[in-house]
């Protein structure tokens, strides 16, 4: 196959093209986080209690007060039982006034819900307390397991249909079911269409990264991830303003179907990455692309490399049997995929906790938010200055170091607490920019798509179980902390075994892969690494 980082050389490693390619690919990920609204920005504490309006036939003049005395029991601490009610009787008012209730029942008509910090969440509208409070953990794993879907069907999709058809699809998909989310009038309508946003997610976020890095030069290969993830963090914050001015799911919902109207406008117009088309025989597209990225960039094709590009045959595919066939490739999968699976499960465990840090949820949802912002830039300088080995390495081990250590700090300690979760968790974010670098550089252009589809597919397991991994609090609150970070500390050792992919070409072959023919890097690509070093 024709070696693409002479074709990239060509045509601008970094040019206006990619600048505008990368651009329209990462801006998406500024709306995926307000997906998270309606299972993150909860308040399951709602002083609620069962609703007894029965009693207002018999006496509609009745205080709220009175009517709480005669039909819900009162716990030793004088407050009305939460999920607990007198059986509705058939006596007139004064009987009940002068003889009371006796008999309990779990709530018949639903639940009235007090002092809530928001106006609408998941909790109010569909009763998700008393026997359905675990439902909340549902919502979210049923969430995550959309995103792992996702992962797990557009990955191997890109490879058949390519990326740039496996990038629009998941986005149309984004806009039908948030619109229909925020409609839903029943939890198991929420349920579905979260798990269809969650596969839409899923499957935009791996293949945006794949197609801008299969255009772009290899000293700029990191910043398709890092600036996703950037994105994606400075989301967080626009959405932490949504939410705590329109605190309203549903709104919410709504307002954010705008800008992903917008994305599905302009997705149409992307280019296919002309590394598939070549892989794939497709010369004559590939050779459009290259040319109209060349004019984008003002340079020029030498006509010999044009000559090779059209007379390339496209390279025998064997799929995804090649990944676990080989042993050198599968080890890498092994590690990598591992270590994508743990980083996720701590970000999120630490993430869907966020009101049980002690502090304000919107103030460490700030926290939360802007701290992810600096640590993508670091990393983007970080990969180039000292490699992915040890970017991934150093995150993994220190901040899952950083996550067992909350947990030895007093629980009343609200700000110390908070600080090293906060610092846990920006390190994992910025091990999962790493790691999505590092798994592309791994392997070859054939199945690609195909290993980092399947790497964020095991990365949503994690985050899919970090719903479940919460429930263990309930036996101690240490649990969860001591599981996640430990796997992340392991993972983290496991990454030794790595190679260095560091300022070398994307493999194009499974000889390359395997490192028996070592990728070359032009000298242009190398004046770019060193300077950027500088």
């Amino acid at each position: 196959m024709v070696d693409f980082g002479e074709i990239l050389e060509a045509i601008g490693g970094f040019g206006l093209f990619q600048n505008l390619l990368l651009f329209a690919l990462c801006f998406p990920n500024l709306i995926l986080p307000f997906h998270f609204a309606s299972v993150l920005f909860i308040n399951a504490n709602t002083s609620h209690h069962c609703n007894t309006d029965w009693i207002l036939q018999l006496g509609p003049n009745l205080t709220r007060e009175e009517q709480l005395h005669l039909t819900v029991p009162t716990l030793e601490d004088g407050s009305f039982s939460p999920c607990l009610m007198y059986k509705p009787v058939d006596r007139n008012l004064s009987a009940i006034q002068e003889y009371g209730l006796n008999e309990t029942t779990a709530c018949i008509d639903g639940w009235v819900h007090n002092d809530t910090m928001y106006d609408s969440t998941i909790v109010t509208d569909f009763d998700l307390v008393c026997g359905n409070v675990n439902s909340l953990r549902v919502a979210q794993t049923v969430l995550m397991a959309g995103i792992l879907v996702g992962g797990l069907l557009f990955g191997p999709l890109s490879e058949s249909l390519g990326r740039k058809r496996a990038t629009q699809i998941p986005v149309v998909l984004m806009l039908i079911f948030t619109v229909v989310t925020g409609l839903a009038p029943y939890f198991y309508v929420y349920i579905i269409s979260q798990f269809i946003i969650g596969i839409s997610s899923g499957g935009f976020r791996i293949n945006c990264v794949v197609l801008a890095t299969e255009w772009t030069g290899t000293a700029q290969r990191s910043y398709g991830s890092c600036l996703s993830q950037v994105l994606s963090s400075l989301g967080q914050v626009v959405f932490l303003a949504l939410i705590y001015y329109y605190r309203d799911w549903r709104m919410c919902q709504f307002i954010m179907a705008a800008p992903i109207g917008f994305v599905v406008l302009y997705i149409w117009f992307i280019p296919e990455s002309a590394r598939w088309l070549l892989d794939r025989g497709r010369t004559a597209d590939a050779k459009e692309l290259i040319q109209k990225a060349a004019k984008i960039n003002k340079r020029t094709i030498p006509d010999s490399l044009m000559a090779k590009v059209l007379s390339e045959k496209p390279a025998e595919r064997e799929g995804i049997k090649i990944l676990f066939a080989s042993p050198v490739l599968r080890k890498y999968f092994i590690i990598i995929s591992f270590a994508w699976a743990a980083l996720t499960q701590a970000y999120y465990s630490l993430s869907l906790n966020v009101g049980k840090f002690g502090l304000d949820i919107f103030l460490t949802q700030l926290i939360f938010g802007l701290s992810d912002v600096p640590v993508h830039f670091v990393c983007m300088w970080l990969l180039e200055a000292v490699g992915r080995k040890a970017c991934l390495i150093g995150t993994l081990l220190v901040g899952g170091l950083f996550c067992i250590l909350t947990i030895a700090i007093p629980q009343g300690n609200y700000i110390a607490v908070t600080a090293l979760a906060t610092f846990g968790r920006l390190l994992m974010n910025g091990a999962g920019s790493v790691t999505s670098v590092y798994i592309q550089e791994l392997f070859p252009t054939s199945i690609r798509q195909t290993a980092t589809g399947l790497g964020a597919t095991a990365a949503r397991v994690g985050s899919m179980l970090s719903p479940v991994l919460g429930m263990l609090e309930v036996y101690h609150f240490s649990i969860p902390t001591v599981v996640f970070s430990s796997l992340a500390i392991t993972s983290g050792a496991l990454v030794f075994l790595l190679p260095e992919t560091r300022c070398t070409e994307l493999p194009d072959s499974i000889e390359e892969a395997e490192g028996k023919r070592k990728p070359r890097m032009s000298a242009k690509d190398w004046e770019e690494v060193n300077a950027t070093k500088l």
